[in-house]
């Protein structure tokens, strides 16, 4: 049975800064394309940022709208994503997805962790 669990989602006043992390068990970690996905009230499940499976050199990708304010990382000995947001803005509240992806016909959710971002 596969667990992926997201954590640090917390009220943040703007300008603040959170990290997120997201712990698997139960998937073949090394191999998956790992990512954070976000939904907004009344919107669409986005990208935000992506990793490539485990390798040497990984490469990430991000949405316009967070480039150069957040970060994804991967510590494959932990099994866990990291995603290290600064400079937060009101638009950045939604709730925060881990997605674990290996083809369009294997793939797995976690449950998502909320961040908000008000003074």
């Amino acid at each position: 049975q596969f667990q992926i669990v997201e954590s640090g989602g917390d009220l943040v006043k703007p300008g603040g800064s959170l990290r997120l992390s997201c712990a698997t068990s139960g998937i073949a970690f090394r191999f998956a394309a790992m990512g954070w996905y976000r939904q907004a009230p009344g919107k669409q499940r986005e990208l935000v940022a992506a990793i490539t499976p485990a390798r040497t050199t990984n490469y990430a990708e991000y949405a316009e709208s967070v480039k150069g304010r957040f970060t994804i990382s991967r510590d494959n000995a932990k099994n866990t994503i990291y995603l290290q947001m600064n400079s937060l803005n009101p638009e950045d509240t939604a709730v925060y997805f881990c997605n674990a992806y290996y083809n369009t016909d294997n793939e797995y959710w976690g449950q998502g962790t909320q961040v908000t971002v008000s003074s």
